[in-house]
């Protein structure tokens, strides 16, 4: 299952959950490391073929002239090497799922058979032409853009639309960073439990890390607590145990233990909840919070007319209180300021003037806070 409480997280799982009961074919969008496998994985579990077999084939891993055999299968003697027959992953999926991976990196040729089976359902092995009918349901990944790909003639249209039937985008790390403490805490425990060490990463050390641009997404930061499992076994890792690329270039403050990831933890342990002080409150408050408005003004005039006064702040503060263990004013406020955005986002669909009112914004102070935070993108958002 994929982890995480992230309103991002949380906006994937319930599409999975939309589609897994339908055979409809899946396409995961998204960069390498984001759970792309995970999120197929989690489609056939809550799917009605999950007593079937689940196969994956990594389509960029297999060279093209090998692809064909791979997928479909082939007849002894049918090539040099070929000393017996044997069966694609078409076969060895039927009646369940079947994963490819990186269907991006597929030989144009290797797409147009490809597009046949999706088509009429029927496939040949490799040295035989007898039709041989599959019954599978197809999820396919990628992390690249495939229309640009159609546009520079690398790969098929009509593929792309047999398999965009149902698209799913897999946020990166850094736009669900607020999952991190949940993520480690579920590496550590995999770790422990496969006879590596158990560690502990200090409140720093976690600071550290949130700060951390993750190239490399979930599959990234993995590798990391793998290798610190390793390295720190049976003690807490502090921020110089760190490799160097994950040590901030300015130093962490933290008057207490735990204060600068009190934010972030926060959000992590509540399951469906977001967070405001040590109570997790419910999305229907949330949202009478979010339509009241924040009592933000701006300084300096802008072109934009005012917005007009709505509710004050005072059912925010009545739900605020201060754990006893302290919090990172900034790291927590700023978690709080991301959630309601892309909640506000979500109830406008999108577009960011109706999302500024909700938030009693201007629409100008709101795009510049979406361009601090990186939420969004000129496809997903419109102006008006």
């Amino acid at each position: 299952m994929l982890s995480g409480n992230s309103l991002a997280i949380r906006r994937v799982m319930t599409l999975i959950r939309q589609v897994a009961a339908h055979d409809s074919t899946v396409l995961l969008l998204g960069e390498s490391g984001t759970g792309k496998e995970v999120a197929a994985r989690t489609i056939h579990e809550l799917s009605p073929r999950r007593n079937r077999p689940f196969v994956a084939v990594n389509c960029g891993a297999i060279p093209a002239e090998l692809l064909e055999s791979e997928l479909f299968g082939h007849e002894k003697g049918s090539f040099t090497g070929a000393i017996t027959a044997r069966k694609g992953r078409f076969e060895i999926a039927e009646g369940g799922t079947l994963f490819l991976d990186e269907i991006g990196d597929m030989s144009v040729a290797m797409q147009v058979k490809l597009l046949r089976v999706l088509q009429e359902r029927v496939f040949e092995r490799v040295g035989n032409h007898v039709p041989v009918s599959c019954n599978v349901r197809i999820i396919a990944a990628t992390h690249r853009n495939l229309e640009e790909s159609i546009a520079r003639g690398g790969f098929r249209e009509d593929l792309f639309h047999r398999l965009n039937v149902f698209p799913i985008d897999m946020p990166p790390l850094r736009e669900r960073i607020e999952d991190l403490p949940m993520l480690v805490r579920e590496f550590i425990a995999h770790n422990a439990a496969e006879g590596r060490g158990h560690v502990q990463l200090s409140a720093a050390a976690l600071a550290a890390l949130a700060r951390h641009s993750w190239t490399g997404n979930v599959r990234e930061l993995g590798n990391l607590v793998e290798r610190l499992s390793i390295v720190c076994a049976g003690r807490v890792v502090e921020v110089r145990d760190l490799p160097a690329r994950y040590q901030p270039s300015e130093p962490i403050e933290i008057d207490e233990p735990g204060a600068e990831t009190a934010g972030l933890a926060a959000f992590a342990e509540a399951p469906d909840a977001i967070v405001i002080g040590s109570e997790p409150l419910a999305e229907q408050e949330v949202m009478q919070i979010l339509e009241a408005g924040p009592a933000e003004v701006d300084a300096e005039a802008e072109a934009d007319a005012p917005l007009p006064a709505t509710a004050s702040a005072a059912a925010v503060a009545a739900a605020v209180q201060l754990p006893a263990e302290g919090l990172d004013l900034r790291a927590y406020l700023a978690a709080i300021e991301r959630a309601l955005i892309e909640q506000a986002l979500a109830s406008a669909n999108g577009t960011v003037a109706h999302a500024a009112r909700l938030l009693n914004l201007r629409r100008t102070t709101l795009v510049e806070k979406l361009r601090k935070l990186g939420i969004g993108t000129a496809e997903s958002l419109t102006e008006d």
